[in-house]
C-alpha cells in the first residue's frame, strides 16, 4: 500500500491531499487566514464565568470567546497557574521545573466559579477549532507533541499508545523514556515510536523540551490575547503524524513551500529527503495526480460506491446522515438478503473513508439497507470498525439496530471540509432561463450580417452547438453557402458541443473572439439599410 502526499499552494492557502493506492482518503485546506489552530497556546482573559455550564468564555482575541469547561483544567491546573504567574512577574530564572514545587491537584469534581474570577489571565491551550456559530474550545491541561512522543508539564507519568501490543516493546520504550525524560514532566509514547532507538527518541524529546523553553521566553512579556506557542502548520503537522516507510511521495508545487518541508524533514526524518519532489510542469498539480477529478466527484450530495450501489449524505446543524442505497444492483441479484449484505459491506468502506475525506465529526447515522439476519448486520458493523481502525480521530460505533441504522460518534476538532462540486450553467448563468431557441438563428444572422458589411469583417470562424452546425451546413445549398453567395465572404463554421444550444462563439481571422454588440444595436443597424436601400 503506498502513500503520497500532494501539497497544492493557492492565494488562500495550502490543499494538502493524501493519497493511498492513487485513492484520495483524506483532504484539507490549510487557509492562511486561519490564526486558531489546534494545539496553538494562548494568554486568554476570563470574560464570563457560567456556573450554570460549569465553565468560563476565555478572550483570545477571536470574535467568539473560548469555550473552557471544568472539566478541561486538568489535575495539574493549580501548579500551572502558580508557574505562569511566577514566569510573567518574572520570579522564575528558568523553564525548567527540577526546583518547581507542586500544588495539591485539582479535584476532579468542582465548580467552575470557584476557580475562575472575570479578568483573571490564563495560558490555554485550543483543542477544537471554532465550528459553524460556536467559538474555539480550549483546555489548561498543555501538551506539546513530537512526531514519537508528546511531553505534558507538571506530571510524572509515562503512557504508552494502546496500539503498542507487545508488552516487551512497552516495558523498552518505558524504559527508555525513563531514562531521558527531564523531571516533573510526563510523557505520552505514541504508536510510531515502536523498534526506534533511544537516540531518536531522545531527539524528539529533546525538540519538545525546546518547545517548552519557548512557551516560558514568549509567556515572560506577553500580553492578553497574545499567542505564546504556536502549533506547526496542517501540512508540517501531518508529515509529523503520518510519514512512516510505507510513504512513497511527498510533491509541492510552490519553491518555497518546498523549501519549508525539505527543512523539517531534514529536522525530523533525513532519511525521508528523497520523497520530496517539486513539481514544476505547466499541468496544475491537482489535475497531473487525478486529485481535482477526485474531489469533484467524492464530496457531492451522491457518491457512488465502488461496486455498486450509492450514498446520499445530508448535513444538518445537529448531525449528520448517510443513506445506503442499491441503484441498480438490486435488480441483478435474486437473493435480497444475500444483495443488501454485499451492498452494505461495500458502503461500510465508503462511509468510513467519506467519514475521513470530509473530517465528519459529531454523531454520524448511517441507514444502511434492511437485512433481516442479525448475522448479517454484525458482519456490516464489524466491516465499519475494521475500516475505521486506520482514522487517526477518536471515534465510537454502536451496534446495526433492526432497522438498518448504525450511529458513530466521531471526535470534531475541525470543521468539515465542504467543497461547491455544482457549477453555474454556461448557458443560463445560473437563472434557470435561456433565450428562446427559435430566436438564435436570427440572432447568428444578424451578427454575422453587422460584422460582414457595417464592420467590414472577414475571416470570421463561428462555432455553434452541433445541432446548429448540421442545420447551417446541411442540405444542397446550405444557409453557410447562402451567406456567401450573399457577401461575398466566406464564414468558417465549427462545431463545439461545450456550448449550449442557444450559444455561439465568433472569432476574427486572427482567431481572437469577437465582443458582439448588442442585438438592439445591430438590428438598427440592419433597419436603416433596409430604409437606405428602399429609398
Amino acid at each position: 500500500m503506498s502513500n503520497e502526499l500532494v501539497i497544492n499552494s493557492t492565494q488562500e492557502g495550502e490543499r494538502i491531499a493524501l493519497l493511498q493506492d492513487k485513492r484520495l482518503i483524506e483532504y484539507h485546506f490549510d487557509r492562511n487566514d486561519t490564526n486558531y489552530s489546534v494545539g496553538d497556546i494562548f494568554l486568554g482573559t476570563v470574560k464570563k464565568v457560567m456556573p450554570g455550564l460549569n465553565a468560563a468564555f476565555v478572550d483570545i482575541g477571536y470574535e467568539k470567546d473560548a469555550f473552557l469547561h471544568y472539566g478541561d483544567l486538568g489535575e495539574q491546573y493549580p501548579s500551572f497557574t502558580k508557574w505562569a504567574r511566577t514566569v510573567q512577574s518574572g520570579r522564575t530564572a528558568a523553564a525548567s521545573l527540577d526546583q518547581f514545587t507542586f500544588e495539591p491537584p485539582l479535584e476532579k469534581v468542582g465548580k467552575a466559579d470557584s476557580v475562575f474570577k472575570k479578568g483573571q489571565q490564563i495560558v490555554v491551550q485550543v483543542i477544537k477549532e471554532p465550528i459553524s456559530t460556536k467559538g474555539p474550545r480550549v483546555s489548561t491541561d498543555i501538551s506539546m507533541a513530537g512526531r514519537y512522543l508528546v511531553l505534558m508539564p507538571f506530571s510524572n507519568t509515562i503512557s504508552v499508545s494502546k496500539k503498542i501490543v507487545s508488552k516487551a516493546e512497552r516495558d523498552r520504550l518505558k524504559r527508555l523514556i525513563a531514562s531521558i525524560k527531564p523531571e516533573n514532566f510526563g510523557v505520552i509514547i505514541r504508536t510510531v515510536a515502536e523498534g526506534r532507538d533511544v537516540a531518536e527518541l531522545d531527539k524528539d524529546m529533546q525538540d519538545m523540551v525546546g518547545k517548552w523553553e519557548q512557551l516560558y521566553t514568549t509567556l515572560r512579556t506577553a500580553k492578553p490575547n497574545d499567542k505564546v506557542l504556536g502549533e506547526l502548520g496542517r501540512t508540517s503537522s501531518m508529515l509529523r503524524d503520518m510519514l512512516n516507510e510505507s510513504f512513497d511521495s511527498i510533491l509541492v508545487d510552490a519553491p518555497a513551500m518546498y523549501e519549508e518541508m525539505r527543512d523539517y524533514l531534514q529536522k525530523i526524518a533525513p532519511d525521508k529527503l528523497g520523497l520530496l519532489k517539486l513539481h514544476n510542469t505547466k499541468v496544475k498539480i491537482f489535475e497531473q495526480t487525478g486529485i481535482e477529478k477526485q474531489l469533484k466527484t467524492l464530496f457531492g450530495k451522491t457518491v457512488t460506491v465502488p461496486g455498486g450501489g450509492y450514498l446520499v449524505i445530508e448535513h444538518t446543524e445537529a448531525l449528520h446522515v448517510i443513506d445506503v442505497n442499491s441503484g441498480s444492483k438490486s435488480n441483478q441479484e435474486n437473493d435480497q438478503e444475500a444483495t443488501a449484505l454485499m451492498i452494505n459491506l461495500l458502503a461500510a468502506k465508503e462511509v468510513a473513508r467519506q467519514l475521513r475525506l470530509r473530517d465528519m465529526g459529531g454523531i454520524i447515522v448511517v441507514d444502511f439497507i434492511d437485512m433481516r439476519a442479525a448475522e448479517s448486520r454484525k458482519k456490516v458493523e464489524d466491516a465499519v470498525r475494521d475500516v475505521m481502525k486506520a482514522d487517526k480521530a477518536k471515534f465510537t460505533v454502536l451496534p446495526l439496530t433492526k432497522f438498518g441504522l448504525l450511529q458513530i460518534t466521531r471526535q470534531r476538532v475541525r470543521p468539515a471540509e465542504t467543497i461547491i462540486t455544482g457549477e453555474v450553467c454556461p448557458t443560463c448563468g445560473g437563472t434557470g432561463r435561456i433565450s428562446a431557441s427559435i430566436q438564435v438563428t436570427d440572432d447568428i444572422d444578424n451578427s454575422i450580417d453587422d460584422l460582414l458589411v457595417a464592420q467590414n469583417q472577414s475571416g470570421l470562424t463561428l462555432s455553434v452547438h452541433p445541432f446548429l452546425y448540421a442545420y447551417y451546413t446541411k442540405g444542397l445549398v446550405s444557409r453557410q453557402m447562402k451567406w456567401y453567395l450573399k457577401y461575398y465572404k466566406w464564414v468558417k463554421l465549427v462545431k463545439d458541443s461545450s456550448l449550449g444550444l442557444t450559444d455561439y462563439r465568433i472569432e476574427d481571422e486572427r482567431g481572437e473572439e469577437i465582443q458582439l454588440r448588442s442585438m438592439a444595436a445591430a438590428m438598427s443597424k440592419v433597419q436603416d439599410r433596409e430604409i437606405e436601400f428602399t429609398d
